[in-house]
């Protein structure tokens, strides 16, 4: 996209209308803005609106809170979050809904600015469209009690069936409710999984059912605790099945049926010690169902307090429950379709497909893909000489480094070969250990390759 988006991107929806046009909504710290035939159109609610923080400053208690809020030396009373957005399809019209706030819509005009929502809830945490055999409802995650008007983090309400203006329980043939889960904590956010809804709180995972009772049309009922969710966006659901990002920062996944189970993660270490402090509220979990993987953006303390930083897991195939991290900085992430490639959008408001092309919006990027540390014999140090690399689709050259070390706690010693052009069957190195990983680094454009298993041509070099 050529034009940047106003304001910090946290939340990104793509649907189409009608007329099967390519819509995509992005909800920023200050703007509502729509992507529509390769236009960016402001559609901000003209009034109802309140422009919210970049960054979270923490929840409630002492010593939380921006500098200068609240009576010096007291509590806050309030969490204090960087401003995000849920998104629905009501038919071919939008519904969004900035934290805390109420719901707009949006009627699929780019003249027009979104507008509040008639009879929605002011206050709403999330918000959900639920989609029926007969219809849709909507649904308030989190948000004012109906009789009383008072916020309760824990509540919840939807709309009658088809008619997403009428909230009122006491309404002549109205099929809206008002629910109230049970423990402590607050909702957070909600996701759909087939014809089931999951709600998280901070503490625990809800499972809601459709019932289609007069009395009680939804049914709620708690199937794990301990396993909150951190933040509105750091949860994805894949087919039938949810993954998603703890209080705790531990992975976890849930198909409906079962329970919640952590997801063995070996290099969750530095996710969860590099967290940047108070903001989770950051992470924002995606798919990519072209090569069947999900990742999570979190900000790493290392690079500052926003997103820097990712780890990816695989869901089927070969690799499947392996795990990968990289560096990339993109505050929202929505994977493809009905667009035709993944999106995703940096802190300055750029927004790129990915996985199209192999370049950055035609420019060079660096990457670089290192191996663990592998014996290719424990009782003998060896004389590694040549590296025949399996690569697959290569565009561009590819730098080989291998790097050696005798015993685990010796320092290594890197030797680079020299850049392999596509087609090269091998790279000559000159590097002796027990202990080997190989560095496989490219920065061109294009610049692209898949990479297999390597194979090393190595010497007996004497046993110490």
């Amino acid at each position: 996209m050529a034009e940047a988006l106003i304001g910090v991107c946290r939340s990104a929806f793509p649907w189409t209308d009608n007329a099967a046009v390519l819509n995509v909504a992005f909800g920023t710290h200050s703007k509502l803005q729509l992507w529509q035939g390769g236009a960016l159109f402001d559609i901000t609610p003209a009034s109802g609106f309140t422009v919210g923080a970049i960054d979270g400053a923490g929840s409630a208690g002492y010593g939380t809170g921006a500098y200068g809020v609240g009576a010096f030396g007291q509590p806050s009373t309030t969490d204090y979050f960087p401003l995000t957005w849920s998104f629905g399809a009501w038919g071919q019209n939008l519904l969004a809904s900035p934290r805390n706030q109420t719901i707009f819509a949006w009627s699929n005009n780019t003249a027009a600015p979104a507008a509040a929502l008639a009879n929605a809830p002011a206050n709403v945490t999330h918000m959900l469209v639920a989609p029926l055999n007969g219809g849709y409802q909507v649904f308030a995650l989190g948000c004012n009690e109906e009789v009383s008007g008072t916020f309760n983090p824990l509540c919840i309400r939807h709309s009658s069936i088809r008619d997403n203006t009428e909230w009122s329980t006491l309404a002549t043939g109205s099929t809206a409710r008002e629910y109230v889960l049970t423990g402590g904590g607050r909702i957070v956010a909600g996701r759909m999984c087939g014809p089931y809804m999951l709600v998280w709180t901070s503490d625990a995972l809800f499972l809601g059912t459709f019932v289609g009772s007069l009395n009680e049309p939804w049914r709620f009922d708690r199937v794990g605790r301990n396993c909150g969710l951190i933040g509105p966006n750091a949860a994805v659901v894949v087919g039938q099945t949810a993954f998603w990002a703890s209080p705790d920062r531990q992975f976890y996944s849930y198909g409906v049926g079962g329970q919640p189970e952590p997801i063995p993660c070996p290099i969750r270490q530095a996710f969860a010690d590099q967290l940047a402090a108070s903001q989770g509220d950051k992470i924002t979990a995606s798919s990519n169902g072209e090569f069947s993987e999900i990742r999570f953006d979190y900000p790493d303390s290392r690079d500052g307090y926003e997103n820097s930083r990712y780890l990816a897991l695989a869901l089927s195939g070969a690799d499947a429950g392996a795990w990968h991290r990289g560096v990339m900085a993109r505050t929202a992430f929505v994977d493809a379709g009905p667009s035709l490639y993944p999106l995703g959008v940096t802190y300055e408001g750029r927004v790129y497909h990915h996985e199209k092309g192999h370049s950055a919006d035609g420019q060079p990027f660096a990457w670089f893909i290192e191996t663990a540390d592998s014996y290719l014999d424990p009782e003998t140090c060896l004389l590694v000489r040549e590296i025949w690399p399996d690569f697959k689709d290569q565009q561009g050259p590819v730098t080989v480094s291998v790097s050696g070390r005798r015993h685990p706690q010796d320092a290594e010693q890197v030797v680079a070969a020299p850049a392999m052009a596509p087609g090269d069957a091998k790279s000559d190195v000159l590097i002796s250990g027990r202990l080997f990983k190989v560095i496989f680094a490219g920065s061109s454009a294009p610049t692209a390759c898949r990479i297999g298993q390597p194979v090393f041509d190595a010497t007996p070099a004497g046993r110490h």
